[in-house]
């Protein structure tokens, strides 16, 4: 082993020193050396470079292999080298360490299988990863670490599926940081948003902030918007960069993230979603024939790792999934005993319901039972769950078991009076399912609604306040409206602001006023703005004008300045035009100068507008004309008068951008250029687009060339644009062929929309078939996808075909999917007591 005894300052010298004699000894050139292991030649040339950074562990565990030294040692020597450098910059102070100080795996890449070098240690034995393949997306990688690089700050966040490379991406693609010894974060401990939101102050120049799962920064229900408003603030700060910020997402939580809320909705991913505007990039699901040939050549050139999976993924290009174990995972699922395989639906069922990570063994136990036939329930043995849990637990290819026991590190904070300084674990052990299996679970269980047993678990076990109130609206939206009252009662005793305000408007609609504030203060009391806006309005009704505008200021302090609004709204109706412009001005100095436009609206078309602007302006005198917000927009001009006399098509045609060309194909449709818009469709549906494909799709539809349509709409599909299947499958509606519109409504619901079921249970309730439509109905509630009905464009739509679950099913479902009988949700709750 390599002297203990060298200082820091010697380590660098005699590393250089023992690859230098052993690429002596070998008798290779740096080139000839840089082609044994894969390495640019500059890469090579830097390692025996004195003034150049350290190397990085995986550029010198390569090259010691080739040159026959020992491993352990030479890491040794290039970690005490890297220590000088540490010590020399006084990193100690600042988040992360040198990149070249990292193990991949550390970082979360999917270990592919052990070091194949066959050495002997004393230490765990190193694990090693295939040859890299570059593909699309790497590129992309590469152009923001190149803008790094020259001092400009950065942020990428790639979108992919489970184990298809995103990881291992963000690490090959820092790799050239790593050689200017520039450092990388992984904010981790003691969970993943609180690390985050703790340091990322304190990033210094020259960081990789290592964003992995960025679901767990940018999704957090308490913190999420401030970490994403830190990041933003990090990225533009001049003086704090460069740095580069990356991160991986499933694509659901990239669509949750990213998508506009609904009218009137919620909007908790706003500065999300301004922060992951024009950074994200795809990683496909797979290897195209090019990375697969180059993959190939790879693996002739003695990759073992590449070869063997390429057994196997020749066909179906699913490359990263087979190295990260993913397809024996899919097979322990599929050839699992039936205890297993029930204990693994029950995990998927609540993890795609949204139960964190952490499920508890008796939650999982108790769950597992009504997944059972009745066959294999009757030939359950007495220790049924040990052997089903042990069964999960051996691992797969790649170190990964299907479900894997976890040991959940305490949260530490300082104590205070009402708090210990350790928050309590779970009791009993906890598991995690795989990730692999998941987002199995999230594809193919997704029409599914989880049994009667999943549900009484999850009533028993779950005290966390998160937990409770994720199944509250899952089982809400699933129309399991009973089992939503009870997990919303246990969730109101644990303290959740939402589900108390529900259960106060129970009792308010009961007419018992003094039940209903017992459960408003309590939100109220936790500092829930809703909470103090349902006081203030039930003041208001007993007549407590000035109790209820003190509580509408409070409910504004909180974050609501709804409270005000309906207030200043209410004052304004009864005549009360002074009251009504004090409370429109209190809202607006709480940021919502929405209230002020409304009552001049108001004034304006009861004739009295005329002198209101002043008092707006004297709030707001840069607003502008107070009434621009109220006008509609003005119409544009003609098309044809557009596109007189200018060549668009040269113009935004010629950028090659397939959203140009669609563009300018939109123009020249409007302007009555048939022929020559399908042929700018054609060029951009060539280049990939979605958008382009859906209207050649609508195009061949209204030609009557309903098969063609049919073709063009599934590869708009293969895009994520539904939008032409169901174009399609309404032609075939029209057309009297409701079977193979069906199909076709399927497969957008699969593709991901929302509304295609419902428009298939539609088209047979117009047809009097109500039992399809029965059918289909309840394969919506049971994946939750009823929510679109409430939507103002729908509602007329679906109550005037009885397709409302709350019109079909007035007191909910059973979780197998029978009516509920009639049931009131007062008679299953005590009438809570004042505070003494």
């Amino acid at each position: 082993m390599a002297d203990e005894r060298i200082e820091p300052g010697r380590a660098r010298a005699e590393l250089q020193k023992r690859l230098s004699d052993a690429l002596a000894r070998s008798r290779l050139s740096k080139s000839e050396l840089a082609a044994r292991v894969r390495l640019g030649r500059t890469t090579v040339s830097e390692a025996f470079n004195p003034n150049a950074p350290v190397p990085s562990a995986d550029t010198v565990s390569a090259l010691v292999r080739v040159l026959k030294l020992p491993v352990d040692e030479l890491l040794d020597l290039r970690r005490r080298a890297s220590e000088e450098v540490t010590s020399a910059t006084g990193s100690e102070l600042v988040p992360g360490r040198l990149i070249g100080m990292w193990e991949p795996h550390d970082l979360e890449v999917h270990p592919a299988g052990p070091s194949p070098d066959g050495c002997s240690s004393s230490v765990p034995e190193r694990r090693v990863l295939p040859a890299y393949v570059q593909r699309e997306h790497d590129r992309v990688l590469a152009d923001a670490v190149r803008g790094c690089a020259e001092g400009r700050s950065r942020m990428l966040v790639l979108v992919g599926s489970s184990s298809t490379g995103k990881t291992r991406s963000c690490w090959e693609a820092v790799q050239p940081l790593a050689e200017r010894n520039w450092r990388l974060w992984h904010p981790f401990d003691p969970t993943r948003a609180e690390a985050a939101l703790e340091d990322l102050h304190r990033v210094q120049p020259r960081t990789v902030v290592w964003l992995n799962e960025a679901q767990h920064y940018l999704g957090d229900p308490k913190v999420g918007e401030r970490i994403a408003a830190a990041v933003h603030t990090l990225l533009t700060q001049c003086e704090r960069g460069p740095v580069l910020v990356l991160g991986t997402l499933w694509p659901e939580y990239a669509r949750q993230y990213t998508s506009l809320p609904a009218p009137g909705a919620a909007d908790p991913h706003s500065r999300v979603r301004e922060l992951l505007t024009r950074r994200t990039v795809t990683v496909p699901e797979a290897f195209d024939a090019a990375a697969l040939a180059a993959a190939a050549a790879l693996a002739a050139d003695g990759d073992h790792l590449l070869a063997d999976a390429l057994t196997r993924t020749r066909t179906n290009g699913r490359l990263t999934q087979d190295l990260a174990g993913a397809p024996e995972l899919l097979e322990r699922y599929e050839r699992a005993t039936p205890a297993a395989r029930a204990v693994l639906e029950a995990a998927m069922d609540a993890r795609r319901l949204g139960v964190s990570l952490h499920l508890p063994q008796t939650f999982l136990t108790g769950a597992a039972v009504d997944y059972l036939t009745d066959a294999d329930y009757d030939q359950l043995a007495n220790d049924w769950a040990e052997a089903a849990f042990a069964e999960l637990a051996h691992p797969v290819h790649g170190k990964q078991a299907p479900l894997h026991r976890v040991n959940p590190r305490p949260r530490r904070r300082a104590p205070s009076p009402s708090r210990s300084a350790t928050s309590p674990l779970p009791a009993g052990p906890v598991f995690r399912l795989a990730d692999y299996l998941e987002q199995h679970g999230r594809l193919t269980r997704r029409w599914l609604c989880p049994p009667a047993s999943f549900w009484h678990a999850a009533h028993a076990h779950f005290t966390s306040l998160k937990d409770l109130e994720s199944l509250v609206e899952a089982a809400e939206d699933r129309h399991r409206l009973e089992w939503a009252h009870h997990l919303r009662l246990r969730a109101a005793d644990a303290g959740s602001a939402i589900a108390q305000i529900r259960l106060g408007m129970l009792w308010e609609a009961a007419e018992d006023t003094e039940a209903a504030e017992i459960f408003y203060q309590q939100a109220a009391a936790a500092g829930d703005a809703e909470g103090l806006v349902r006081l203030a309005m039930m003041r208001e009704a007993a007549g407590e004008r000035e109790a209820a505008e003190a509580l509408a200021r409070q409910a504004a302090y909180a974050g609501s300045t709804a409270a005000l609004h309906l207030l200043a709204m209410t004052r304004e109706s009864a005549g009360q035009t002074e009251l009504a412009e004090a409370l429109a001005r209190q809202a607006a100095e709480a940021g919502n100068t929405d209230v002020l436009l409304l009552l001049a609206q108001s004034r304006r078309d009861s004739g009295n507008g005329e002198g209101y602007e002043a008092p707006i302006r004297q709030h707001a005198p840069d607003a502008g004309d107070p009434f621009d917000r109220l006008r509609a927009t003005a119409v544009p001009p003609e098309v044809t008068e557009i596109l007189e006399g200018i060549d668009l098509h040269a113009g935004l045609a010629e950028t090659g951008d397939p959203d140009d060309l669609v563009v300018v194909a939109d123009m020249r449709q409007q302007a009555g250029d048939q022929e020559g818009a399908e042929a700018l469709y054609r060029q951009a549906a060539d280049a990939g687009s979605g958008a382009a494909l859906t209207r050649l799709a609508v195009i061949r539809g209204e030609a009557g060339d309903l098969e063609g349509a049919t073709t063009l709409a599934r590869q708009a599909a293969k895009t994520g644009s539904t939008s032409a299947l169901m174009n399609v499958a309404g032609m075939r509606q029209k057309a009297g062929d409701r079977e193979d519109a069906e199909a076709l409504y399927r497969q957008a619901a699969d593709a991901g929309s929302r509304i295609a079921l419902i428009r298939a249970a539609g088209m047979w309730e117009d047809v009097r078939d109500a039992a399809s439509a029965d059918a289909l109905m309840q394969q919506c509630t049971n994946a939750g996808e009823t929510a679109a009905l409430l939507h103002p464009a729908w509602m007329s739509w679906a109550e005037a075909r009885q397709l409302s679950p709350a019109q079909r099913w007035p007191y909910g479902l059973d979780p197998d999917g029978r009516p509920s009988v009639p049931w009131d949700p007062l008679d299953t709750m005590a009438r809570p007591k004042p505070p003494s």
